[in-house]
């Protein structure tokens, strides 16, 4: 552990020297490692293949002395346990016990005193007396001929020998267990069944969502104890719950950060992750200054989801796993979270995704998951997802003209990108069913811009804030200093002189910011090991701050301003100020050289009007970039229903830009005020829609017939000729089943490069074709013909002369990207080089916020 962990632990946990009750070293030590979540517990949860039989063999022998609890301890009056499956605090399996009970290991015993499996029982947060049962799926847990089944409680002395006894191989001396045996009135040990039902999962680029239709035949026998506490709903749709543990109680959440750190990776061959919320307390426990490996934004993998990524745990144990190792682990953690939650096994799973990316999200997924079936046939893409849910609305109210066509515009701002997808469709109500004409494309899209661009002009605003209020002591600027344009202007402001100068003054504050409240910790590897924490703990503490923020001022409540608050215990609002309880308060400054520690949190306050005039430029310009063209042209008026999705969408400045082009009855922008723990039903209107596409389809209630039209192409394709004239081998904004070229060279040539470059002409990345003329086969036209179709036409093969090589460029099977495949001549002889695939971005968001240059 470095100085700065130390001295942070030592403030959360106001250790100081003391006179009357000094702590030993064992009491340091014990506190450290609650601090750090390695304190030595001794509940049974991991697994011993010789544990349960030396527990079963020390209650033969040393079971001695029953104790009478006098009615004090009462359990459950029917449990089912589920062999493989956890059981926790969400189960609602509650304890009543007297105070001679504590966190200890129950037995599950039969009439015969054989055991047949081991619980644990936790505290209830805040309530005396109250217990939960909990248990660790991989324990084992036996189904015997007698099922009169007892519970063991022990004294936490005894439940300790049980500890040792189940993880220590060593025989333990002789012992007196004490106990309580309190009988079941009705205990169930099942096997999980597998269902047919379709788990839908909303993989997100900062947040993934899951859930499923669940009818009442979904398993033979559903869990009644679910049922009665509300975790199963029969015949409706089921949303997955997570729980949240960055706070002090544990909370239920629809939502699950898309986020995964390295838990413990000692042996190569079997490395354990943290999810979502567990990677986040972990980063928060370890002052965002840990050794462990953490991965943002998985989704941008899906074109490099093979690459091996070395990584470290927190104890400075290091190995490599691939990317597709952790896309699994995540997305299993997802399903099992689910089968928990709905007592089943799923074999299907739809797995949504961008629409321009369908097949290759389809194609990892497959070969990531090989155990599932992937949703393929039936399978809609992100923006489909929400259109349908819209759709299902309008069939469930009978607002729908029968045979009217309807165009419709899909705005979907998640967290790491923006698409804009267009989509005209027809409802025909048939005496069976309604059937469904739907045809889609993708018409744009910015990989570089979602709501982690809104955190991050949140987060400069914070830090040039701050900086400003520690350099001066107490004077705080206004976003007028830095942004003098009114807001009515900005939007033709941005279109005479462009965004960047909105942000010049603003930017330029920021990095002068960066000299006192340093956050570019990857400038810091080459210095000191407590100086690059310290610089790491900067930014990922400004950036928890500024998303939290986000979150409270978009989340439509009245809220309109916000204070941090450096104690624990002391979130509270007033009309309409938050102030925010901030668990430890910890920012380094760099003066004259050297880091300076502040605990205290500046009592300076944010509003709502200052953050909508920070990012309504940035808004307006990834609007206007979408919706210029259709504007101008006059297709925008053909659009009766734009549709905004994500939950950047929330944000009010997103309705007010579309306003500039359209008008404002025919944006779909409905939002309710929502509590501080509920999910935002623009996050879940992807998930619902799939969910209700599945089910209507099961059902027989709908009959879709969906064209996946070929997507428009936001980029331009050149090469250079040997005369260095620049040849344009796909335009700007062309469909992807029009994209075809080539570019002439000769045979023997090593490397053959073309330039990926935005449609304003900046280049975007080059792109490298190594040509191995010795790969070449010989081939005719006709086999050139039947693998590629009008891609390659005879006459380009014809006017090949010998000596010559043209690479040909073509889109091919609805990839998001292009192909080049070189064809030569020699000798009067066609020959045919190895195709390759080239995406046009290398991750879905090439713009990292979390690179440590920011």
């Amino acid at each position: 552990m470095t100085t700065l962990q130390l001295r942070n632990i030592c403030f959360r946990e106001r250790l100081v020297e003391s006179y009357a009750n000094p702590l030993d070293r064992e009491g340091m030590i014990a506190t450290l490692l609650k601090f750090r979540g390695a304190d030595r517990e001794v509940l049974i949860h991991k697994y011993n293949a010789e544990g349960f039989e030396r527990v079963e063999k020390a209650l033969c022998n040393y079971l001695l002395t029953p104790l009478s609890d006098n009615g004090s301890i009462k359990v459950p009056a029917r449990m089912f346990l589920y062999d493989g499956l956890h059981i926790n605090k969400r189960d609602q399996y509650k304890v009543e016990a007297g105070s001679g009970i504590a966190e200890s290991n129950v037995l599950l015993v039969n009439e015969h005193q054989e055991l047949c499996g081991i619980l644990n029982l936790v505290k209830a947060d805040g309530q005396a007396g109250l217990f939960y049962f909990t248990r660790a799926a991989e324990l084992e847990l036996r189904q015997t001929v007698n099922q009169q089944y007892s519970f063991l409680f022990f004294r936490k002395q005894d439940s300790d020998y049980l500890y040792r006894t189940y993880n220590d191989p060593r025989p333990q001396p002789p012992a007196n267990l004490h106990f309580y045996r309190i009988p079941v009135a009705d205990l169930e040990i099942r096997q999980l069944e597998q269902t047919d039902a379709v788990l839908a999962i909303d993989f997100g680029t900062s947040n993934t969502t899951a859930g499923a239709y669940l009818d009442s035949t979904y398993i033979s026998s559903p869990c009644s104890n679910d049922l009665l506490n509300g975790l199963v709903k029969l015949n409706s749709m089921n949303v997955v719950s997570f729980p949240d543990t960055t706070n002090k109680e544990t909370q239920w959440i629809e939502i699950l950060p898309t986020l995964i750190s390295i838990a413990d990776c000692s042996e190569p061959k079997k490395v354990h992750f943290h999810f979502g919320y567990d990677a986040l307390m972990y980063m928060r426990k370890n002052g965002y200054s840990g050794q462990a490996s953490v991965y943002h934004g998985m989704k941008r993998w899906v074109n490099d989801y093979m690459r091996i990524e070395e990584v470290m745990d927190g104890q400075g144990n290091a190995t490599t796993v691939s990317r597709m190792e952790m896309l699994r682990a995540y997305v299993e953690y997802v399903v099992q979270t689910a089968e928990h939650q709905f007592k089943c096994k799923f074999k299907h799973l739809h797995l949504s995704s961008p629409v321009k990316l369908k097949t290759q999200f389809i194609d990892m997924f497959r070969e990531v998951l090989p155990h599932y079936q992937i949703e393929s046939a039936n399978a809609l893409d992100e923006g489909m997802a929400v259109l349908y849910n819209a759709i299902a609305d309008q069939l469930d109210k009978d607002r729908f003209l029968d045979g009217e066509e309807y165009k419709a515009l899909v705005i979907d701002c998640g967290g790491g990108t923006t698409d804009l997808s267009s989509c005209r469709f027809r409802i025909e109500d048939s005496h069976i069913s309604y059937k469904l004409d739907i045809h889609t494309s993708y018409e744009n899209g910015d990989t570089n811009f979602g709501g982690n661009n809104i955190t991050y002009r949140i987060m400069q605003f914070m830090k040039v804030v701050f900086a400003q209020y520690y350099r001066t002591g107490k004077l705080v600027p206004e976003i007028d200093s830095f942004i003098d344009i009114p807001s009515q202007d900005i939007y033709r402001y941005v279109d005479e002189h462009g965004v960047d100068a909105v942000y010049q003054k603003f930017e330029d504050s920021y990095s002068e910011a960066e000299q006192l409240i340093p956050t570019r910790f990857k400038e810091y590897e080459n210095r000191a090991r407590d100086e690059y924490h310290r610089v790491r703990n900067n930014f990922y503490f400004l950036w928890e701050l500024a998303d939290s923020m986000k979150k409270e001022f978009f989340r439509k409540t009245s809220i309109l301003r916000n204070r941090f608050h450096d104690s624990v215990g002391t979130n509270s609002q007033e009309n309409d100020l938050k102030i925010t309880a901030v668990e430890r308060w910890s920012l380094a400054l760099l003066q004259n050289g050297q880091f300076k520690d502040v605990y205290e949190a500046p009592t300076v306050e944010f509003n709502i009007k200052e953050i909508n005039q920070l990012i309504r430029a940035d808004i307006y310009e990834i609007v206007r970039k979408f919706l210029d063209e259709f504007y101008y042209d006059g297709r925008l008026q053909e659009y009766s229903i734009i549709k905004l999705t994500g939950q950047s969408c929330r944000i009010d400045v997103f309705r007010e830009a579309l306003k500039e082009f359209v008008p404002g009855r025919a944006i779909e922008f409905r939002q309710k005020a929502e509590d501080a723990n509920e999910v935002p039903e623009l996050k879940l209107a992807c998930l619902r829609g799939a969910i209700r596409y599945l089910s209507a389809r099961k059902a027989g209630i709908i009959e879709a017939s969906i064209t996946q039209e070929a997507p428009v192409v936001p980029y331009q394709l050149t090469a250079i000729t040997h005369n260095r004239h620049e040849k344009v081998l796909m335009a700007s904004h062309q469909r992807l089943d029009q994209v075809h070229g080539f570019i002439s060279r000769p045979l023997d040539v090593a490397e053959t490069e073309f330039y990926l470059k935005e449609s304003d002409g900046e280049l975007r990345r080059k792109l490298v074709y190594r040509n191995k003329p010795d790969s070449y086969r010989a081939v005719m036209y006709e086999e050139i013909a039947r693998m590629y179709g009008h891609h390659i036409l005879q006459d380009d093969t014809d006017s090949i002369v010998n000596g010559e090589a043209k690479f040909f460029v073509f889109a091919q099977d609805s990839n998001w990207g292009f192909h080049v495949v070189p064809i030569s001549r020699k000798d009067e002889q066609l020959y045919i080089g190895k195709k390759e695939f080239f995406a046009f971005e290398n991750d879905l968001s090439e713009l990292d916020f979390f690179d440590g240059l920011k």
